[in-house]
């Protein structure tokens, strides 16, 4: 009889082993692939920040050759917009991205105070069209600077977070920046023509 009983109680410790080890399994797959999911989305979004500043960078050029056609003595303006369009290509961390943002914005508002002395140039349809354009592509990068920093709160939150911290650090899960504007960046810039 207690031989029995050893082997029932030995028998639903196994049990109960096996059990913990396979919630133990299951809940480190499914911390796994969620964290997985969360860090592609950031990733998918920093690319849609990417896109979007690809596209104001290739409008730049187009304006800057409208500008020196009617302001061909700016050179100042027109040099440091293309030296921070430079920069801006060859960023690759989100940081470095939103420092030289920050630069070409600057660079893109210096020119906008320089259009203010040249109505004519203001008057130039090519001109006033590829402003229109680059408004629109400084709308999606805002919205794509928003939903990318969405997605890095909801995954930083997800490995920060106990027990999927615990996963996280396990399996090497790292926090990721945000795309953070400069204090000149929090003003949109106004453009008028008028």
């Amino acid at each position: 009889m207690e031989n029995s009983k050893k082997m029932s109680t030995g028998k639903i410790t196994l049990i109960i082993i096996a059990v913990l080890t396979i919630f133990l399994i299951f809940f480190g797959v499914g911390s796994y692939n969620s964290m997985v999911k969360l860090k592609e989305k950031a990733d998918n979004q920093s690319s849609n920040i990417d896109t979007q500043l690809k596209r104001r960078s290739d409008l730049i050029p187009n304006l800057l050759n409208t500008v020196k056609g009617s302001a061909a003595h700016e050179t100042e303006v027109i040099n440091s917009i293309a030296k921070s369009r430079e920069k801006l290509a060859g960023s690759a961390s989100m940081s470095d991205k939103a420092q030289a943002d920050s630069e070409l914005t600057g660079a893109l508002n210096r020119l906008l105070m320089v259009v203010e002395n040249y109505p004519d140039l203001k008057a130039n349809a090519n001109f006033t069209g590829l402003m229109d354009e680059l408004s629109g592509t400084e709308n999606r990068i805002s919205v794509a600077r928003k939903d990318y920093n969405d997605a890095a709160m909801e995954y930083n939150q997800k490995i920060k977070t106990f027990p999927m911290v615990v996963v996280a650090n396990m399996f090497g899960f790292q926090a990721i920046d945000y795309f953070q504007a400069s204090e000149n960046d929090k003003e949109v810039p106004s453009v008028n023509f008028g």
